[in-house]
């Protein structure tokens, strides 16, 4: 009878861990699309207009802005993520959460070039969190079953969702009101930090969430432990260094983001200016783009999950250096339509079987950290690679930047070869 009780309780526990589990990763994914639905509205669509022709404001100041946004975005994950390991997810997200809400509270109050300004880079630095934190806790979540890859898609899939849905309904909704749709962005961010307060708490509440029997130890060590700063760094140089971590893996994750970055901003003004079709066949491109990569996500998520994420990074890679010298190569109709979802189906591989990569090597301790690292490091090649986009273009031709992405590409192939040729077990 004893056996049988002890065997009813475990099931119950582990009944309400799955729940928990769900709880959470739920959570997760609102949080994610809700704050890409929120930046990519105003960032990609309003601001730009708003600032420019409703307030105008001029282009540098424009330009300013929005370089400060993305350089406290990037620059400050990993230091959030060294936080949120200490100070628990939930205390660091609902703080960056709170920093977004009042930054999009300036922007719907103010209209003076200084508090803009000042609002972006508000958001910037409020937004740091989001990324290491969500990552780290998908990481535990995926930890007791290995499913990195479904995860991580399904993660993806709020992302792009949220990133392409908020420019899209900002578009349809500001044309009666840019104060109603800074009002309606202010409510999203309020929703935003309740879910944020729904997270777990301190370190050993994110511990319980996964099935890693040297965890209380270890926690329970570093809390005993005194250091001084000096032997606080060393420690996080070994821990980097004890990852045995490929040195090319650094270059590939700037290179990873940069591929897409070079093309950020000019690809509108390709479509438009060298290809001549309108902004509404534009359009009409992207979300076919788009829903062909969301729609891939999942089942390229449980296929990387059943056999690895070597043979869908190698042909993602393949796949979208080829469509992108495809597109720069011509102006058949025909073609375009084959190399946009040639992209879309590249990136349904690339990016789950990247963050599956990344999950694996991040160890338990100080996982948001390395996680910070890991997306500070991708990051700024979206920061960098508009700037040399443009330098590209006026200096050499308009089809440059897309010869210099599909370079990455083919580049971060012959990385991945080296890397798992050195590390057969990196699957």
């Amino acid at each position: 009878m004893v056996s049988i009780s002890n065997s009813i309780t475990d099931q119950q526990n582990q009944a309400k861990k799955r729940q928990r589990h769900i709880f959470v990763f739920v959570c997760l994914w609102l949080l994610i699309f809700l704050v890409e639905f929120v930046k990519g509205g105003l960032l990609v669509t309003l601001l730009p207009v708003y600032m420019g022709h409703v307030l105008g404001l001029p282009a540098f100041a424009i330009g300013i802005a929005f370089a400060l946004q993305y350089v406290g975005d990037n620059a400050l994950r990993g230091p959030a993520g060294w936080l949120a390991e200490r100070l628990g997810f939930r205390m660091i997200m609902s703080i960056g959460m709170v920093l977004v809400l009042g930054a999009v509270f300036i922007m719907a109050t103010e209209k003076s070039t200084g508090w803009l300004i000042f609002a972006c880079a508000v958001m910037g630095i409020g937004s740091a969190p989001l990324w290491p934190c969500v990552m780290s806790q998908i990481t535990s979540l995926s930890q007791a079953d290995g499913k990195y890859g479904t995860s991580m898609s399904i993660i993806e899939i709020a992302s792009l969702g949220g990133a392409g849905l908020g420019p899209v309904t900002v578009n349809w909704i500001s044309g009666t009101s840019y104060q109603s749709t800074l009002w309606m962005m202010l409510v999203c961010m309020t929703v935003v930090l309740g879910i944020a307060l729904c997270l777990p708490g301190r370190k050993k509440e994110v511990y319980a969430l996964e099935a890693d029997p040297e965890s209380d130890e270890q926690l329970q060590h570093r809390s005993t432990s005194r250091i001084t700063g000096k032997q606080r760094i060393q420690q996080y140089v070994s821990l980097i260094r004890s990852l045995h971590i490929h040195p090319l893996l650094y270059p590939a994750l700037f290179l990873q983001s940069f591929a897409l970055g070079i093309l950020t901003p000019i690809i509108t003004l390709y479509v438009v200016s060298q290809l001549e079709l309108t902004p509404a066949y534009f359009n009409g491109l992207l979300i076919v783009g788009g829903g062909v990569t969301a729609l891939g996500l999942i089942p390229a998520g449980r296929l990387i999950d059943r056999f690895g994420s070597r043979f869908f990074l190698h042909i993602g890679f393949l796949l979208a250096g080829t469509a992108l010298v495809g597109m720069a190569s011509t102006r058949i109709l025909f073609w375009i339509w084959i190399f946009v979802v040639g992209i879309g189906l590249s990136y349904a591989m690339i990016l789950p079987a990247w963050n599956s990569l990344l999950a694996k090597l991040v160890p338990t301790q100080e996982r948001g950290m390395i996680w910070g690292l890991f997306l500070t490091l991708q990051g700024s090649g979206l920061v960098i690679g508009p700037l040399v986009s443009g330098k590209l273009w006026d200096s050499i031709s308009p089809q440059a930047p897309f010869f210099v992405s599909a370079s990455s590409m083919f580049i971060l192939f012959c990385i991945h070869w080296i890397m798992i040729r050195h590390r057969p077990n990196l699957r």
